[in-house]
């Protein structure tokens, strides 16, 4: 019997999934409210992480950077253990996390790893938002 592969996974005969290259760190995109969000597979479990938002331009008309940088400076205390959030180069806001799954992940147990995070993510979306570091207008990538 063929494997089934499931993008950068092969899916083993009893559900577990695989990387294809032994050397890659195979992810899962997805998209949550607008929000790039990435479940990556790695030997101690999943690696959940979404482009929250992003600290507005000075440039940009009625733009409030200020209560936007301080929202994110008060985010660290309020995330749930395990959780970090970073502040990029190119002013994206990064919340990650990290979530414990089976020896042998399954499409499943992976999929429901990403559940979990996106609504865990919602009130962390809402905060930024109305501090006015919201998505950009796109999907952030």
């Amino acid at each position: 019997m063929q494997p089934l592969i499931l993008g950068p996974f092969v899916v083993t005969r009893d559900g577990a999934l695989q990387p294809r290259e032994a050397s890659a760190r195979p992810a899962l995109r997805f998209s949550w409210r607008g929000r790039r969000c990435e479940a990556a597979l790695g030997m101690d479990g999943v690696h959940l992480a979404a482009i929250a938002g992003r600290i507005p331009s000075t440039a940009e008309p009625g733009a409030d950077r200020a209560t936007a940088l301080a929202t994110v400076a008060t985010l660290p205390r309020s995330l749930p253990p395990g959780w970090r959030v970073q502040l990029l180069p190119d002013h994206r806001i990064r919340l990650e996390a990290a979530a414990d799954t089976a020896a042998a992940p399954t499409a499943t147990g992976v999929i429901a790893a990403m559940v979990r995070f996106a609504l865990a993510l919602d009130p962390y979306l809402d905060r930024l938002e109305s501090a006015s570091a919201g998505p950009s207008g796109r999907l952030n990538s």
